[in-house]
């Protein structure tokens, strides 16, 4: 039976940055869980890799045939995004070790549907202020950066993230992403490795 290995984490902790750099490491041998999302799609995105860029009217159909996993909205300046895990038969644990990006809250639908020993949760953690500048960064190098949704976005983090969802999730495993990036990546990649060769942490 293989895992899925669930990465959470604030906006700009690197967590998007670190989940491609495991998806090609071929010694772990993941494979994607790619979300869909009727978020628009940003500079240098591409449709199937980051996630799948689906309407409002498609999420309503998966949702008439019970196949939305979990399923998240954030209430953005530009409208509501809505973020979900399908059950479309891609994600087949009991072949394959799964590499995911989530919430608290749907890592707690992700255990239900796939169970608690199967899913596994990463969360990469980042200093507020370390965390602003980047995502600034970030925003700036789009084509029309959207400097109110970055900062709807960095608010809306503390609550979904807070410690008290963190510890309702039963989220123990972190990683600081405070220093550099290729020390945080090694960190996550050897924990990753412990638990598929079932060594104590």
């Amino acid at each position: 039976m293989g895992r899925i290995f669930y990465i959470m984490g604030k906006s700009a902790t690197g967590k998007d940055h670190i989940y491609r750099d495991l998806i090609k490491d071929t010694e772990l041998g993941l494979r994607p869980i790619v979300l869909c999302t009727t978020r628009p799609m940003r500079e240098n995105e591409k449709d199937g890799r980051e996630y799948w860029f689906v309407d409002a009217q498609y999420l309503a159909g998966l949702r008439e045939k019970g196949q939305v996993i979990e399923e998240r909205v954030y209430h953005t300046v530009l409208g509501d995004w809505y973020y979900f895990t399908a059950d479309n038969g891609r994600i087949r644990p009991e072949e394959a070790d799964y590499l995911g990006i989530g919430t608290p809250e749907s890592l707690v639908r992700m255990r239900a549907h796939f169970g608690d020993d199967t899913v596994v949760p990463i969360y990469i953690e980042t200093e507020d202020g370390l965390r602003l500048e980047r995502a600034l960064k970030r925003e700036r190098r789009q084509a029309e950066p959207n400097y109110a949704e970055l900062c709807r976005r960095f608010l809306a983090d503390s609550e979904d993230f807070s410690e008290e969802k963190l510890a309702a999730a039963d989220i123990r495993q972190r990683f600081s992403n405070n220093g550099t990036f290729p020390e945080c990546l090694e960190a996550v990649r050897a924990y990753i490795s412990g638990v598929k060769e079932n060594r104590p942490f």
